[in-house]
């Protein structure tokens, strides 16, 4: 149930995701004693992204189960929240923004929390029906009924919302084809070994791959999803495609206001833009990353908890950077994939575990430092890479070789001698 906005509140969050909302509930952790107004575009109240596209489709996590926290419990903790609202502009020298249903609320310091959204299909048949996105609550809604009639099953984009949808439509006994630009799945994200695992996985379980995919166009008939034509004059029938080609940040607003945005609004290690009156955390902002080495923006649960909690740490008197461990996970059939770290441009590689039997991990190093850690159903290994890569120092190639590649050996803290 939405409430009325506040005239003025001393934080106001503009957006009602994990971001946000992390950010509202770890204030109050903080101490902080202030007023607190969370706006958000969607009606419902804030809930989990994740499960949308595997476990609500498939019909094993209901509506109730994807909210992060309940209404009574933001009301005990005095955390005002606004539903259904967006935000449309921002007056930095007045410190007031100006909102869809005509009010405007004035703030002590504005978060912006304002996520992303999915990168539209522009090309031909971009208009018709049968065309699906996976980002929201009612995103998911809509897709279930279409996924439950669809016989044949288009996904445009083999990341993780491409193939975690590509495993519950062949789950539901579809026909399941997945076009990729790349050579591989997961490009962007993953080592070319767990690419390959996946892939074949994937295949074993009934998926078609086309990689190095040029879509020519969606056709249709009657106005409805017919198919897709790809270069060199391919067709695949098609009564149901899902496109998955990344996101964009909701920077405009930020933009508009003056503020500096380079693949979403420029934060610094405190998630403070260039006005100290406004932050910028989550899927909307980039941030220096100490583990990437340079600015980057992530779209991610951990990024949007630890964000939050940097904020709000901030606004409450006690400031510390973020240096979280970013870590991701993404569930696909059976398979539990779980990463920690970067390991683009690895040059040494370990396997440990049974990769035969879906249970192993794989330890990334460059340069002689270990990277990062990706593991399939091992999520023990998980809990033991962020803690390995949290360590003050780098794990050495050397090290990890001395200690027999042993996760629990290596998350040890050196001790002094």
């Amino acid at each position: 149930m939405t409430q009325a906005i506040l005239p003025h509140a001393d934080v106001v969050i503009l957006g009602a995701g994990q971001a946000g909302l992390q950010a509202a509930l770890s204030l109050r952790e903080e101490g902080f004693a202030g007023t607190i107004q969370m706006i958000g575009d969607e009606a419902a109240l804030p809930y989990q992204r994740p499960p949308l596209s595997k476990g609500f489709l498939l019909g094993q996590v209901g509506e109730e189960a994807l909210e992060l926290r309940p209404q009574a419990m933001l009301d005990k903790l005095d955390i005002r929240l606004a539903t259904g609202v967006a935000g449309t502009g921002i007056d930095r020298a007045a410190r007031r923004l100006a909102l869809s249903d005509g009010s405007a609320c004035g703030y002590g310091h504005l978060i912006l929390a304002t996520g992303s959204r999915v990168r539209l299909w522009s090309g031909a048949g971009a208009d018709l029906a049968g065309i699906a996105y996976l980002r929201t609550l009612d995103d998911a809604r809509a897709l279930g009924p279409r996924l439950e009639a669809a016989r044949d099953v288009v996904v445009i984009g083999a990341g993780f919302i491409g193939l975690e949808f590509a495993a519950v439509a062949a789950k539901r006994g579809k026909r399941v084809h997945v076009l990729e630009a790349a050579d591989r799945v997961m490009a962007r994200a993953v080592t070319p070994a767990i690419s390959a695992f996946f892939r074949e996985r994937h295949e074993i379980a009934g998926v078609e791959f086309r990689f190095g995919a040029k879509l020519a166009g969606i056709t249709g008939r009657d106005g409805q999803v017919a198919g897709v034509e790809l270069d060199g004059d391919e067709h695949l029938p098609a009564d149901l495609v899902l496109v998955g080609i990344g996101g964009i940040p909701n920077a405009e607003l930020a933009a508009a206001a003056g503020l500096a945005v380079e693949n979403g609004v420029v934060v610094d290690e405190m998630m403070a833009t260039a006005d100290p009156h406004v932050s910028a955390i989550g899927d909307c902002c980039s941030h220096p990353n100490v583990f990437a080495g340079s600015r980057i923006r992530l779209e991610s649960v951990q990024n949007a908890i630890d964000q939050g909690r940097t904020i709000a740490a901030r606004l409450a008197g006690k400031p510390q950077p973020y240096r979280a461990v970013p870590w991701f996970w993404s569930d696909q059939g059976d398979l539990k994939l779980q990463m920690a770290g970067f390991t683009n441009g690895a040059d040494h590689q370990v396997t440990i575990g049974a990769m035969d039997e879906a249970r192993f991990s794989l330890l990334s190093f460059r340069g002689g430092a270990l990277v990062g850690i990706e593991s399939v159903n091992r999520p023990a290994d998980n809990m033991l890479a962020r803690r390995i890569l949290a360590l003050p120092q780098p794990v050495t190639l050397a090290a990890s070789e001395a200690a027999g590649h042993d996760l629990k050996a290596l998350a040890m803290p050196a001790r002094p001698a």
